[in-house]
């Protein structure tokens, strides 16, 4: 799982990328993520490296939500 962390980094348009556990519930992974725009996610979302990660999680996690949030101090 972590190796998607640098690449995504490194990409154009990628302003933060992070990993985070739940200490309450384990299992539980969030990767926060701040892109410049929709375009950088959909390019992000087409890269080798994510394809990669979401295929070798098919099988080890039961559900994947991804929420689009809007920054409520900007």
């Amino acid at each position: 799982m972590t190796q998607t962390i640098e690449p995504s980094r490194a990409e154009k348009g990628c302003i933060q990328y992070k990993l985070h556990k739940s200490l309450e519930v384990k299992g539980i992974f969030i990767f926060y993520e701040t892109w410049a725009d929709e375009n950088a996610i959909s390019t992000h979302v087409n890269t080798e490296h994510y394809q990669t990660y979401r295929k070798n999680i098919e099988t080890i996690f039961d559900t994947m939500d991804v929420y689009h949030l809007d920054n409520m101090e900007s």
